[in-house]
């Protein structure tokens, strides 16, 4: 009877394991990879070394971004929301631009000395698109010259359009050039929108850079 039972154990356990193979990967996303934004630059940098103490010293943001929710370098892909409209302005507070407005990842709107990606005035942005949803567009904009990353949140009246992209099909790799006026000098924030050719989905992210 026992060795019945934990037979029909197994077969229920492994019937489940198949069934959750077999379902795709509803997490699996995208984001900017270069100039990386904050949650891939964290996972990049840290993600196989989390708990290394030297972290706090030699990277205090992503020390505190871990510290609040590991959970957001482990979904760098994630950060979405559904159903916006295109209203991003109206439905992104001031402050909560960097996470897209996502309390788990309200680590990422903090001030503070981000590490930064070195850029001139002409670049070349890349989008890793996991699950290959395409974009109906992407929008860039970076950050006022006086405003200071290391000790504002970020909002919309802090950021200069630089780029609206046309419609991409779908593809896991997503390039596109970007020029600014060459009038922006240090620590500026990149701050990105991804409309998804995937339902109404909206990404948005903060990338450090600094021009030279």
């Amino acid at each position: 009877m026992r060795t019945a039972r934990r037979r029909s154990i197994f077969l229920v356990l492994a019937a489940l394991a198949g069934l959750f193979l077999s379902v795709p990967a509803a997490s699996a996303h995208g984001t900017i990879v270069s100039p990386a934004t904050r949650a891939y630059q964290c996972w990049q940098d840290w993600g196989s070394q989390h708990t290394n103490p030297a972290m706090q010293q030699q990277d205090p943001m992503c020390y505190q971004a871990f510290q609040a929710n590991a959970d957001t370098m482990w979904n760098w892909m994630s950060a979405l929301r559904d159903g916006l409209g295109g209203n991003f302005q109206g439905k992104t507070p001031d402050g909560q631009l960097c996470s897209n407005a996502l309390a788990r990842n309200s680590s990422l709107d903090t001030p503070g000395a981000w590490r930064t990606t070195s850029l001139g005035s002409s670049f070349t942005m890349h989008l890793y698109d996991q699950a290959s949803h395409g974009a109906d567009f992407l929008r860039v904009y970076v950050s006022k010259n006086g405003f200071d990353p290391a000790t504002q949140r970020l909002g919309w009246g802090n950021l200069d359009l630089l780029t609206q992209t046309g419609k991409y099909a779908p593809a896991k790799d997503i390039t596109f050039p970007v020029q600014t006026s060459g009038a922006y000098r240090g620590h500026h924030v990149l701050f990105t929108i991804w409309q998804a050719s995937h339902q109404d989905q909206t990404y948005m992210w903060c990338s450090d850079v600094n021009f030279g």
